[in-house]
């Protein structure tokens, strides 16, 4: 019997979490320390706090892998929610590990928008597009992020390419088409923008460069 508890607690997960981008949320762990653990088969779980019974999340029931997607159990973003993970190996079956409460409205991480970068003479115009979500409206089409969040746009130009640590912020507001003018031509300018989110006072990581020489 004394084995068997050793390897129930052997193979129980660690660390379970939430981990979420624009509402897309996966539920993340860690394997036991036991030497088989690639072995180790997992069975996930969720519930809304306050409810008394678990859901199973049945692809999530017998896997190998130490991930497992709730975008669309977590889907009421104003709820908190927990997951939960056990492990077995050999026919022992480990306790529970249970998440952090997961709350995706408050907790989600904002994506930056998508930057589109034309220019004209002298001056650069940049297209800003929000993230978008998982959820998906009636028609097909992705809700964008700010549905759910009143979102400042910050855009940022780096102007000397050895130096990239060097953004200048342009600007910071609502707008999706920014113009940048009096330029100088010949120069390669390059974009880049973060989401940023008042309510909760954050930002997003910084998009990817957009480039061009005028």
């Amino acid at each position: 019997l004394m084995e068997n508890q050793d390897l129930q607690d052997s193979i129980k997960p660690q660390k379970v979490e939430f981990r979420s981008l624009n509402f897309n949320s996966t539920l993340h762990w860690q394997p036991g320390w036991a030497r088989e653990a690639r072995d180790t088969l997992y069975f996930v779980q969720y519930k809304v706090y306050g409810q008394t019974t678990w859901q199973n999340k049945h692809d999530c029931w017998g896997i190998q892998s130490h991930v497992c997607d709730l975008t669309h159990e977590t889907s009421d973003i104003r709820e908190p929610y927990y997951g939960r993970v056990k492990a077995a190996l050999a026919g022992v079956y480990s306790n529970w590990s249970l998440s952090c409460r997961f709350t995706p409205w408050r907790e989600t991480t904002i994506g930056p928008p998508i930057v589109t970068v034309v220019h004209s003479n002298k001056s650069i115009v940049v297209k800003l597009q929000p993230p978008h979500s998982p959820y998906k409206r009636k028609k097909g089409s992705k809700i964008p992020m700010t549905n759910y969040y009143d979102l400042v746009y910050q855009v940022f130009i780096i102007n000397n390419l050895l130096d990239e640590q060097h953004r200048v912020l342009v600007y910071e507001g609502k707008d999706k088409v920014i113009k940048i003018k009096d330029l100088r031509p010949g120069v390669s300018y390059c974009i880049v923008a973060k989401t940023y989110v008042p309510i909760l006072d954050r930002s997003s990581a910084y998009s990817s460069r957009q480039c061009t020489v005028l």
